[in-house]
């Protein structure tokens, strides 16, 4: 393209940008775009001037210093005009302060929330909530915990009247709820924060937030919750998360599984957070045990189910790299 046409394309290109920005009034940006050193449409003209011969520079030397003193001088006007318009218009209070900007960002913890929430409802779940000040029975009874069991010692449960009312000490409370209000078929998830008598340390508070799951339909295995579990954990961690199952005892279940995943703190090699394992333990779960479907009005002869219970903290952790989890819920950590 020869050099008058360019010059000509950035004259009708500029009388096309004029009306732009004039509703934009971000008439910075309109010099940018034309003077700017490294892109500026009218730079980039001046740099080819040295390119052209003796004959070429004294011929378009003049042309360009002038479309520059013309373009610059109408972006100048376009500004003038606009602040006239400003200080002219009755409307317009110039000593009000300016929009603040928006600042501030969602808890990590609902951040987490919400995504594992939405992979969910994907599938079909609905999304739960239920009391935190519970009975012993939906806590502990329908869950196949009797009187006698350790979890029921007032060394982990925090009672506000002993025996029969305290505050939830898991989320599979509404669980049991939820079994007993609602016949099968049952997909459905619960967040929500528990509570418990211990003291905190880099992995576990006396308040923590748990991550319900429980399904229950004719037909429901083993295979259906590990795969159930393994999609959570890597669409929240990724595809390449190093998961592993391994048995464990829970009363309201059987078999019961816990999932862990490799540390993301040491990856895999021994830290204070997963305690020298390296592995981080998210939650356990398992096949609902006989007793508790039985418990909770549901014939265990036709139907059966899995639940799960995972540590949010633990995930919003390894997810947002926070290594102390009493840093979620306070700006201060006391060392003891």
């Amino acid at each position: 393209m020869e050099l008058q046409d360019k010059i000509d394309k950035i004259k009708n290109a500029f009388f096309e940008d004029i009306k732009t920005f004039e509703k934009s009034t971000d008439f910075d940006a309109l010099y940018l775009k034309y003077f700017s050193k490294t892109k500026g449409e009218v730079t980039n003209l001046v740099k080819e001037l040295p390119k052209l011969k003796d004959e070429g520079r004294k011929t378009y030397g003049p042309i360009i210093n002038e479309l520059m003193e013309n373009l610059k001088k109408q972006i100048e006007g376009l500004k003038a005009n606009y602040k006239n318009t400003l200080q002219n218009d009755p409307f317009i209070d110039l000593t009000l302060p300016a929009n603040p900007k928006k600042t501030g960002f969602l808890h990590p913890a609902t951040q987490v929330i919400r995504e594992i929430n939405d992979f969910f409802r994907y599938y079909g779940y609905s999304v739960c909530d239920g009391p935190e000040i519970e009975t012993a029975d939906f806590n502990f009874r329908r869950l196949n915990l009797p009187d006698n069991h350790p979890a029921t010692d007032l060394q982990d449960t925090l009672f506000i009247m002993q025996p029969e009312v305290l505050l939830r000490t898991h989320t599979s409370s509404v669980e049991s709820r939820i079994l007993t209000q609602y016949g099968p078929p049952i997909r459905a998830v619960i967040p929500g924060k528990c509570y418990r008598n211990e003291t905190g340390n880099k992995s576990n508070n006396s308040y923590f937030y748990q991550y319900q799951g429980v399904v229950v339909d004719e037909g429901i295995t083993v295979q259906n919750l590990k795969e159930t579990i393994t999609l959570m954990l890597r669409f929240l961690f990724g595809n390449e998360t190093e998961i592993r199952c391994r048995y464990k005892y829970y009363p309201e279940v059987s078999p019961g599984l816990g999932f862990d995943i490799k540390c993301t703190f040491c990856k895999g090699v021994g830290c204070d957070v997963c305690k020298g394992r390296g592995w981080l333990e998210m939650g356990g779960s398992g096949m609902i045990h006989y007793n508790t479907l039985k418990m909770c009005g549901i014939d265990p002869e036709i139907y059966t189910g899995f639940a799960f219970g995972m540590g949010l903290d633990r995930m919003v952790m390894s997810k947002f790299n926070i290594s102390d989890v009493r840093k979620l819920y306070s700006g201060r950590v006391v060392y003891v």
